[in-house]
């Protein structure tokens, strides 16, 4: 798989971001996937720029959740802005990771993602509640680099 094109047909993207809709429908939370070629250095520090280049770091109650996907590289991580890190801890984004990595192992990429966005939506609800004067803070598209 060379391109970031061929990771995801654009019926499996448009189910992604289906998904994405759904997990923050109860949740004040955002969820955003990023997708590129190669991280072209440690994917843990991408996922970072990319978050902040998203500007997920500007919600107003830091509880975005960015999946990141690095194609050539196969490799991915899920970064969780400080407010939601912060209540969540490591076991969740564990579990997340192994459901998501499950699927990956498979070739399902698009099911490993919808799994992950889920899995984060339902965190979110839980402790990021949606109220009547929440607002769509980001994108639902998945972005590329």
């Amino acid at each position: 798989m060379s391109k970031i094109e061929d990771f995801l047909t654009a019926q499996e993207e448009q189910e992604i971001v289906k998904a994405i809709r759904m997990a923050e429908k109860n949740t004040s939370g955002e969820i955003r996937v990023h997708i590129e070629k190669s991280s072209k250095t440690d994917a843990f520090n991408r996922s970072m720029e990319v978050f902040h280049f998203l500007k997920m770091d500007n919600t107003k109650e830091q509880n975005g959740v960015l999946i990141y996907v690095a194609v050539e590289d196969k490799t991915f991580v899920i970064y969780g802005d400080k407010g939601i890190n912060d209540i969540v801890g490591k076991d969740f984004w564990d579990s997340t990771k192994d459901a998501i990595q499950a699927q990956f192992k498979i070739g399902n990429f698009k099911q490993g993602l919808i799994d992950g966005i889920l899995k984060a939506g339902q965190a979110l609800e839980k402790n990021f509640p949606w109220h009547p004067n929440d607002t769509n803070e980001l994108s639902n598209e998945i972005s590329k680099g």
